[in-house]
């Protein structure tokens, strides 16, 4: 029996630099493994082929996607026998603190040849500071767009209808919650819609809200898509409902999904740059523009919004290209580092790797 593969980003960059929701996904588990080494090693583990395995012998498999590196996985969560996998190499190179989890560092640096090392150190050294330059030049240019995205807000804000927006508030609450409550604490996972990455703006909306009943929150920013959201997630929360909260990958205090699967439901954001259209049966609009903003208002003020759409338009090109850019120093790295490696080593740490988990998993993977 085939199990379900789930793929989000728990890490992203945002207009506030890297900013990392990991740990959320971490909870509940018993045994984490850390992989740690130089830039690129942790993809000779094949994190997805393991995930893939896992989820085909019939495990749920969350797939945690890299914002930096499109096709490749920061690492993967298996619920059922409550492992994780974190790629933990460069540059990354954290070791979560987890109460109450065996945590097991799995130390790739040992299948490299230490002489090659020190003969690339000096361009190594200089490929990593044209990185961490390139990553600070790209979340500039995605503060300066939260800045512009503000003013982008005002317009809407000051055309408000509060009472509307809390009204539509509570009917939500009321047609996705009901009168419905569990007794006990249900479990919150604050996770990512989707990431600025080299690619451009990418998320798993689609295969997240599959088999779903979904409601597609339309409007313009400042409408109210964030704070009805943000007070769904609280209102689930309180009833004991498992809720998993989607953040905003441009900006992390703002909400872009909410679901809650003992009840089938998703709602979300689905406006650009994750803009979607009723495509399933059961699909349904909610409408903030037209329920909470005075009638017309994009019309009044076109002439405002036509320069301020084109700044942050501009903005998010050019720090999508910085990280296009850096990525592309970031696989030279990751090249540096191969030249290094005993692959006999590496194959055999990664080997111990895949036999230790199968034996927790219980899988043959």
């Amino acid at each position: 029996m085939s199990g379900t593969l789930y793929r989000f980003y728990a890490g992203g960059n945002t207009a506030q630099g890297y900013s990392s929701l990991l740990h959320s996904s971490l909870q509940g588990l018993e045994h984490l493994y850390v992989l740690q080494g130089g830039a690129g090693l942790g993809k000779y583990c094949d994190l997805r082929s393991i995930g893939e395995r896992l989820a085909a012998a019939g495990e749920e498999v969350w797939m945690i996607y890299c914002s930096s590196d499109p096709n490749a996985l920061d690492g993967i969560i298996v619920p059922g026998p409550k492992i994780g996998i974190i790629d933990g190499t460069t540059p990354n190179a954290i070791i979560p603190q987890v109460t109450g989890v065996s945590v097991r560092v799995v130390n790739l640096d040992e299948a490299y040849t230490e002489h090659r090392l020190e003969a690339l150190a000096p361009e190594i050294e200089k490929l990593n500071g044209e990185i961490s330059r390139g990553y600070e030049a790209a979340y500039s240019g995605f503060d300066e767009a939260l800045r512009v995205h503000d003013e982008w807000e005002k317009v809407y804000i000051a055309n408000m209808d509060y009472r509307a927006a809390d009204e539509l508030t509570q009917e939500c609450i009321l047609l996705l919650l009901g009168d419905q409550a569990r007794e006990r604490s249900g479990r919150v996972d604050h996770r990512f819609l989707g990431a600025a990455t080299p690619q451009g703006a990418v998320d798993f909306v689609p295969v997240l809200t599959e088999g779903l009943k979904r409601y597609l929150l339309k409007g313009r920013p400042g409408s109210g898509k964030s704070t009805l959201l943000k007070k769904l997630a609280s209102a689930a929360a309180e009833r004991g409902f498992d809720v998993e909260i989607y953040h905003c990958g441009f900006d992390p205090n703002s909400l872009d999904m909410v679901i809650v699967r003992e009840l089938g439901f998703a709602i979300f954001d689905s406006t650009a740059p994750h803009e979607y259209f009723p495509d399933r049966p059961t699909d349904e609009i909610i409408d903030m523009y037209e329920r909470c903003i005075a009638p017309g208002t994009d019309e009044v003020h076109s002439d405002t919004l036509a320069p301020i759409k084109q700044q942050y338009a501009a903005a998010m090109k050019q720090s999508i290209g910085q990280l296009t850019e850096t990525r592309a120093l970031q696989d030279r790295l990751e090249q540096l580092y191969v030249q290094t490696l005993d692959t006999a080593i590496l194959e055999r740490i990664t080997e111990e790797f895949k036999q230790e988990m199968t034996r927790l998993a219980a899988i043959r993977i």
